[in-house]
C-alpha cells in the first residue's frame, strides 16, 4: 500500500475533532478541570506534616510550672489548646468523638513534686487511629521536657536543670498503641471502595438505559420517578454489603484489625452511606448524555473525596478551606464513623455528629436526582 498523506484530508479530520470537542462541552470541561483540580489539591491542600492539632488540657495543678508547660507545648507549633477539661471521663469522650487529637493531663501536686525533685508525670494521650497525624507531633514532645522549665527553675531549683528532666513525659497512643498503619487504612477502604463502585455503577446503569433505548419503554410505564430511583438503588445496596463483608473478613483474618464496636450499628450506618453515594450516582446519570460522561463525572467526584476525606493524608493537616470542602463529602464523615466503631468501640452518641451530615447529603442528592428525572418526563 502506497503511503499518500494529504494535508487537506488531515486538516478536515483535525477540524472535525475540534468541532466535536467543542460540542461535547462536559468532556472538554473535564479535560481542563481535572488537571487544575489535581494541581490545586496536591499543591495546596495536601500536607503530611499537620500542625496546630486540637489539644485539650486536664489540669489538676494550676501552678506557674503547669502554665509554662502548656505554653511550651503550644509553642512547638504542633498543638493548639482548644479546650480545658474537668474530668477523665470528659477527656475520654473528647478523644472518642474525635473532638481533639491530644489530651494533656497535669496531675495534682505537680508543682510540689517538681520542687522536691520527685519527677512528676506529665501524661499526653493521643488519638492514634491515624499514626501519620500524630507521629511528628509526638516526636516534638521529646524535646519539651528537656528545656521547657529552665526559665522557671531558678535559684535553689536551678540544679534541677542539670539532672535528668525535671518531670517524666509519658505518652499513651490510644486506639492504636503500636502505630500500625493497616488499622487506619483497611477500615477506610470500606468507604473508598463503596464510594468508587456505588457512584460509578449507578451512573452507568441508568445512562446505559438511555443509550440502549430501553429507558423509553420504562418512561412509558406508569412507574413513578421515586419508584424507578429506589428500584435502581436497592440492588446496589445489596452489592455494597457483599463488598463490605469481604473487606471486613479480610481485615480480621489478614490484618488482625480490631473490631471493638457493634457491627450491627455499622451495618445500619452503611445503608445511609451507600444510599448517599447511589443518590449522587443517580444524579450524575440524569446529567450525563453518555456512559463516557458518567465515568468522567464519577472521577471528578471520587478524586476530591479520596484526597480531602482524610483517607490518604491527615485531614487536620489540610488548610481550612480544604477542610470545609472535605466536610461536605460523605466519605469524610463515614471514615470517622467506621474507624470510631471498629477501633474505638464508639456508639450512637459518639458517631451522631458525623451521621447526620451523611443523611443531609442523601436528602439533597436524592431531591436533585428526582427533580432532574421529572424533567426528563416532560
Amino acid at each position: 500500500m502506497r503511503f499518500n498523506f494529504s494535508p487537506a484530508r488531515f486538516w478536515a479530520v483535525l477540524t472535525k475533532e475540534f468541532v466535536q470537542m467543542r460540542r461535547d462541552r462536559l468532556t472538554f470541561a473535564m479535560m481542563v478541570g481535572v488537571p487544575i483540580m489535581q494541581l490545586i489539591l496536591f499543591g495546596f491542600a495536601i500536607n503530611s506534616d499537620p500542625k496546630a492539632l486540637p489539644t485539650a488540657v486536664l489540669a489538676a495543678d494550676n501552678s506557674i510550672y503547669a502554665r509554662t508547660l502548656v505554653r511550651a507545648i503550644e509553642n512547638s507549633g504542633y498543638f493548639r489548646v482548644v479546650r480545658e477539661l474537668t474530668s477523665e471521663a470528659e477527656a475520654d469522650r473528647a478523644l472518642a468523638m474525635g473532638a481533639v487529637q491530644f489530651v494533656v493531663t497535669i496531675p495534682e501536686n505537680f508543682s510540689r513534686k517538681l520542687e522536691r525533685g520527685e519527677r512528676p508525670v506529665l501524661l499526653v494521650e493521643a488519638d492514634a487511629t491515624d499514626p501519620a497525624a500524630t507521629s511528628n507531633a509526638l516526636a516534638a514532645l521529646l524535646t519539651i521536657n528537656q528545656s521547657a522549665l529552665n526559665r522557671d527553675l531558678e535559684g535553689v531549683l536551678q540544679g534541677l536543670q542539670y539532672r535528668p528532666p525535671a518531670f517524666e513525659l509519658r505518652v499513651q497512643r490510644r486506639y492504636n498503641p503500636e502505630g500500625i498503619t493497616q488499622y487506619n487504612i483497611v477500615p477506610g477502604l470500606i468507604g473508598v471502595v463503596l464510594t468508587m463502585t456505588m457512584v460509578m455503577m449507578t451512573s452507568l446503569a441508568v445512562t446505559r438505559e438511555y443509550e440502549r433505548g430501553t429507558m423509553e419503554n420504562l418512561l412509558a410505564t406508569p412507574v413513578r420517578p421515586i419508584e424507578v430511583m429506589v428500584g435502581k438503588i436497592v440492588p446496589y445496596i445489596i452489592v455494597g454489603y457483599v463488598q463490605v463483608t469481604v473487606i471486613l473478613v479480610a481485615a480480621k483474618l489478614l490484618f488482625a484489625v480490631p473490631m471493638l464496636g457493634n457491627l450491627a450499628l455499622l451495618s445500619v450506618v452503611l445503608i445511609l452511606f451507600i444510599a448517599a453515594n447511589l443518590a449522587i450516582g443517580y444524579t450524575f446519570s440524569t446529567l450525563a448524555k453518555s456512559q463516557m460522561q458518567a465515568m468522567q463525572m464519577t472521577f471528578f467526584f471520587f478524586l476530591p473525596s479520596m484526597l480531602l476525606s482524610g483517607f490518604m493524608f491527615p485531614f487536620r493537616g489540610m488548610p481550612q478551606w480544604a477542610q470545609w470542602l472535605g466536610e461536605v463529602l460523605p466519605l469524610t464523615h463515614f471514615l470517622r464513623i467506621v474507624r470510631g466503631i471498629l477501633l474505638k468501640g464508639n456508639g450512637v452518641a459518639e458517631i451522631f455528629s458525623n451521621l447526620w451530615p451523611i443523611g443531609l447529603f442523601l436528602l439533597i442528592a436524592g431531591t436533585l436526582a428526582l427533580t432532574r428525572y421529572r424533567e426528563t418526563l416532560d
